[in-house]
């Protein structure tokens, strides 16, 4: 009863201010809100692209702590990615062993209808932030996104960025790059991912 209780609250809070925005509009004015709201909550072919990755995964990742850096950290890791929330998502959760001791991390991937962007976002049991980044698609097999992390050590924003390549149907390429103390891009780490089959 109490969660009946707290979702009947919670939907008359979210869904007040659509209400009180109708109740000025005209019926010209609510059949316009209809159609962008379907147009926004309406996957297309970004999505169908973003589903494209639906399956298993194994992965090789290569890290590097720094700018040039002569000893890399390597992992081979799996992964497990699929479609939610009715094809608008792509969950991608990998998991293995990173510095030996167990690694898990979650992302999220979706084509913004409103913004015109893919937007990401990532979290792992290496760290307690979320990373964010979001960048404009133009159809090439290669997704650029930027974002901004803190730094842990300075406690201070940097600037990151990530690309994703489709190189074909089975292979994929993931690349981040970070940014050094003088504020110079380097790449941070690299993963090959081929689809099991």
């Amino acid at each position: 009863m109490k969660k009946m209780i707290l979702l009947t609250t919670l939907l008359c809070f979210v869904l007040q201010p659509v209400a009180m925005a109708q109740d000025k509009m005209g019926p010209a004015d609510d059949k316009a809100m209809m159609a962008a709201w379907e147009a926004y909550a309406t996957p297309g072919k970004i999505h169908e692209i973003l589903a494209s990755d639906n399956g298993s995964w194994t992965e090789e990742m290569v890290i590097y702590s720094k700018p040039d850096d002569p000893n890399p950290m390597k992992a081979s890791l799996t992964s497990e990615s699929k479609m939610v929330l009715g094809g608008r998502y792509q969950q991608t959760s990998h998991k293995g062993s990173m510095m030996g001791m167990p690694f898990e991390g979650t992302g999220f991937v979706g084509y913004d209808n409103a913004s015109k962007k893919i937007v990401s976002i990532w979290m792992d049991n290496m760290g307690t932030g979320i990373m964010h980044l979001s960048g404009e698609y133009d159809g090439s097999p290669t997704m650029t996104l930027r974002g901004e992390v803190i730094d842990p050590l300075t406690g201070k924003a940097k600037q990151v960025r990530g690309t994703f390549t489709i190189v074909d149907d089975n292979t994929r390429k993931m690349e981040m790059f970070d940014t050094d103390a003088t504020g110079k891009e380097y790449k941070s780490m690299e993963i090959f991912m081929k689809r099991k089959k």
